[in-house]
């Protein structure tokens, strides 16, 4: 139970006590400051309270917005402030202050809220204000003003303005207009119900997984029921945020829940589609592993340069202005957002070529997508980069440390060969460059898959890597290392399994990059989330990206046919038990952060 302090009796017919308490809290009446003072005292630590002025006019969605979002310590809206347990000795603190006469109350409390808002404010607290947009959050000062307050609250519809607020600001067109028409009712409907977002995200996961199984029965209507699954999926996928914005629901778990099952839901599609082919006797899972491989790197050069630029100074471009320019024309808008493929568009190219064609073209097709896709964002991002004026802040410099992943070889050549490289704009993401051509150039264009020459070139990738990492990543394309170090990793996963003869070297290798990104994925939440990457013996343990590259080629070269398949899945495995393990721990602890792409329309 959360506690409401009102500052003194609402007037005659006003609405307020039956809100809040609609609303989950236990109302108490508190006259002035120092009355205040001592009602907070009064309610258990561990709680959250609410100061409410007594004459508070407006829509319950906005104190809803102000007073129940579980994401802020602080929150205020016009004549209502909130504050979480590790926010409430700063508000205690601040009506001490008011009580003493150090801010304008008068004796009936009247501003209170407000005037313990701007105190803490003033003492460096955050205080989110929720966008109201439409709704009203009003304290009138006479019956004038009340019953002016009372009439604009009274023309716009509450319920209305809370279900277009579910819905992302920004969104794919598919999502914008094939899916968060009807979903957000759907979301409506699980909120009546009880249903948590995370019981909608587990519904979604397994939808996806059943949708994977008839995919791998390899038969028509196995495929037709797929698609229709990947879809109900996906409206699910969008429910469980929408329903997360509607009622307010946000937790650490929903956050990893919903990060994470993503990308297990799509990968254990493209699964199930390679099951389903080989029961055609087509072997489809090197386009499988490739489309997984190709859609993990474009995440990372999204995670990579928005890291680098995010808390940039002087971050100006003439590149972004024009692309901001083409935003404010709506076609162009939608036009660009589909070209990327985002994840809307991608599931449903995917269900549909699924229910209509084979598993082959399927991954072709998306091959080809994705592929464009890539080379269109990445090229604007590096447009982007070479005319941006900006300096980066060591957060970002150490944020793409962390996204690089490197493991003991490459810290050991960046401590001893790379801080004697000469530290150029240009000389990272050139070094990294380097090292992934001398990883992958060998093996896969040339005849030493498989040998012991490839372990060399491996330790020489370790090499360069650590060079590539030696000194600050604030250059203007540093951003492209992590990126660069993921594709050099993941391919020279895929190539080896597809160059050997060894049976079902193609699945274990894709369960091999699927660990390895599930880990990847899980350092970008945790720095996006603001805690840091993850604890650096686990990076240790599972070797770095170049340590992994060194132990895959030392694998190809050791053992041959099945011995290979069975090195590449008892290394999957291992990473899987420890980088799981560690992040489970991680995202249930009290210290995890509330990360979210949660960002609804305006109100």
């Amino acid at each position: 139970m959360s506690t409401a302090i009102l500052t003194g009796t609402p007037p005659a017919g006003s609405s307020l006590e039956d809100d809040l308490r609609s609303l989950g809290f236990d109302v108490r009446t508190a006259t002035g400051p120092a009355g205040a003072t001592a009602a907070l005292a009064a309610v258990p630590a561990a709680e959250r309270v609410a100061l409410v002025d007594h004459r508070f006019v407006g829509h319950v969605h906005a104190l809803r917005l102000a007073l129940t979002d579980p994401r802020f310590p602080a929150a205020a809206v016009t004549g209502a402030l909130t504050a979480q347990p590790e926010a409430r000795g700063a508000l205690a603190n601040a009506l001490r202050a008011l009580a003493a006469g150090e801010s304008a109350a008068d004796g009936a409390g009247a501003g209170l809220p407000d005037s313990a808002a701007a105190r803490l404010a003033a003492d460096d607290v955050a205080v989110h204000r929720p966008d109201l947009g439409v709704l009203v959050a009003a304290v009138p000062a006479d019956d004038d003003l009340r019953a002016k307050a009372l009439a604009e609250t009274a023309a716009v519809d509450d319920e209305a303005v809370r279900l277009r607020s579910a819905v992302k600001s920004r969104d794919g067109f598919f999502t914008t207009f094939f899916i968060s028409p009807y979903s957000r009712y759907v979301a409506r409907w699980c909120a009546r119900r009880g249903l948590t977002p995370n019981q909608v995200t587990t519904a979604s996961l397994l939808t996806a997984l059943i949708a994977a199984g008839c995919a791998a029965t390899g038969t028509r209507p196995g495929f037709v029921a797929a698609g229709v699954l990947l879809i109900a999926s996906f409206v699910l996928d969008c429910t469980d945020g929408q329903l997360a914005r509607y009622s307010l629901q946000y937790s650490t778990l929903g956050a990893w829940l919903d990060a994470t099952f993503d990308r297990a839901k799509e990968y254990a599609y493209y699964a199930g589609l390679a099951l389903g082919a080989a029961r055609g006797g087509d072997d489809v899972w090197a386009l499988a592993l490739g489309a997984m491989v190709l859609q993990t790197c474009r995440h990372v050069v999204d995670f990579s340069f928005n890291e680098a630029n995010h808390d940039a100074t002087a971050n100006t471009s003439p590149t972004a202005a024009l692309s901001d320019k083409l935003d404010s024309v709506g076609w162009t808008v939608w036009v660009r957002r589909m070209i990327v493929l985002p994840i809307g568009e991608r599931w449903a190219l995917i269900a549909v070529l699924t229910a209509l064609t084979t598993p082959r073209v399927v991954f072709v097709v998306l091959l080809i997508g994705c592929a464009f896709a890539a080379c269109y964002t990445t090229a604007g991002r590096v447009l982007r980069s070479l005319t941006r004026k900006a300096r980066r802040t060591d957060r970002a410099a150490q944020a793409l440390a962390d996204l690089a992943d490197s493991g003991p070889l490459a810290e050991l050549a960046s401590r001893t060969l790379g801080r004697t490289m000469p530290a150029r704009a240009y000389s990272a993401p050139l070094w990294a460059a380097i090292a992934a051509a001398v990883l992958l150039a060998g093996p896969l264009l040339g005849s030493n898959a498989g040998t012991w020459r490839a372990v060399l070139q491996a330790a020489a990738y370790a090499v360069f890597a650590g060079v590539a990492v030696a000194h600050p990543l604030k250059g203007p394309l540093d951003w492209l290392v992590p990126p660069v170090f993921r594709g050099a990793e993941y391919g020279i996963i895929l190539g080896l399994a597809a160059l050997s003869d060894a049976p079902g070297a193609l699945p274990a290798a894709f369960g091999l990059v699927a660990a390895v990104a599930y880990h990847h994925y899980d350092t970008v939440y945790r720095i996006r989330g603001g805690t840091g990457a993850p604890p650096h013996w686990l990076v240790r343990a599972i070797g770095g990206h170049e340590g992994r590259a060194v132990a895959v080629t030392a694998a190809a070269a050791l053992w041959h046919g099945r011995g290979f398949t069975i090195a590449l899945t008892v290394l999957a495995a291992a990473i899987t038990l420890l980088v799981l393990s560690e992040s489970i721990r991680f995202w249930v602890s009290a210290g995890a952060p509330a990360v979210h792409d949660e960002t609804g329309e305006p109100a």
